[in-house]
């Protein structure tokens, strides 16, 4: 069974919804960029270097040398960084949603008649 790294990618990516987070993980790189999201730089910078490394055609362990393994380091960086970025990317929506609130609290009701 021959996996190409575009499928094995497809796959990691479509069980988080990380491709429906994909224009806000632009959006935190954006802010962070500009200084109004504080993040450190390696919570942001490993993951990317995760994907690029599963993208990228240069690998630690050539897939067509070693075929299964070469896949599976492909595999762990995957399930490393993709998890890390949506970690991330919901730590930033929760902070735009405060922003965008501003001091107002929200808390649970009840309606009582």
């Amino acid at each position: 069974m021959k996996y190409s790294k575009l499928h094995l990618a497809k796959e990691a990516i479509r069980h988080k919804g990380f491709i429906k987070k994909i224009p806000d993980i632009f959006r935190m790189v954006k802010f962070w960029k500009k200084g109004m999201y504080p993040m450190r730089s390696i919570d942001i910078i490993l993951p990317m270097l995760g994907l690029l490394y599963v993208i990228s055609p240069i690998d630690l362990i050539p897939d067509f040398i070693f075929p299964v393994v070469g896949v599976m380091d492909d595999l762990a960086i995957l399930s490393l960084a993709i998890p890390k970025l949506i970690r991330e990317v919901d730590k930033f929506l929760l902070w735009e949603t405060e922003r965008r609130l501003g001091e107002t609290k929200i808390i649970d009701a009840e309606i009582v008649k």
